[in-house]
């Protein structure tokens, strides 16, 4: 199959953000007196809305889980933002798309504002032709909502010819949510297990298998 638009996802499929979002976490979480000493058992934070994860991992009530994500942005939002790095590949795989004629959208649970100030920090803005994001009042969050939300803006498009991208359960339910063809990355955060199981469509073992999914 070959697709036209292409959407993506951001942390854990285009950056490896680990560094800077647990350190975010870690920050927000020693406001009320949590310690975490190993990093990797905050990995699933990477990826879901946040607030979600502080409910899910730390039983913080509503109210808490919001204060938390306004504690995690005061890290986030200077340092951790660019405690980050682009993985091996993404640039030139964006860059064939772009060459090949494809659409290359965001699809992201970041916000909006903390995703362009990445891609542009990191040279990626110019791959991309639209942006779907998480709004700061989280009004939207979910993956499924962002994707909706930016088809709307793309207009009356055959969702046959879009394909998502990305590499949690998340991205590939939010894709099947909104009848489009997912791609579950196999270098981020979620197990091949993980997006077989929320049904990917197809898989990438790395950026330039991408490649093949659009026109020659």
């Amino acid at each position: 199959m070959k697709y036209r638009y292409f959407l993506f996802d951001l942390d854990g499929t285009l950056t490896d953000p680990g560094v800077g979002i647990t350190n975010s976490v870690m920050h927000a979480l020693s406001k009320y007196g949590i310690e975490v000493d190993d990093r990797s058992s905050l990995y699933p934070f990477i990826g879901p809305p946040l607030t979600d994860s502080f409910s899910r991992y730390f039983g913080f009530s509503e109210e808490q889980a919001l204060e938390a994500v306004d504690h995690y942005r005061e890290y986030f939002r200077d340092k951790g933002l660019f405690e980050n790095e682009v993985y091996e590949g993404i640039p030139e795989m964006l860059g064939e798309l772009k060459q090949r004629g494809a659409v290359i959208a965001l699809a992201t649970s970041k916000p909006y504002e903390f995703s362009v100030r990445i891609l542009k920090h990191f040279d990626l803005y110019k791959y991309f032709d639209h942006f779907g994001a998480a709004t700061m009042d989280g009004s939207i969050s979910r993956k499924a909502d962002v994707i909706e939300h930016l088809l709307s803006g793309l207009g009356d498009i055959d969702r046959s010819s879009v394909i998502m991208i990305g590499d949690r359960d998340q991205d590939i339910n939010g894709a099947r949510a909104n009848g489009l063809t997912s791609l579950g990355v196999l270098w981020g955060y979620g197990s091949e297990e993980e997006l077989k199981g929320a049904g990917a469509d197809f898989f990438a073992s790395a950026p330039e298998d991408i490649i093949q999914f659009t026109e020659d």
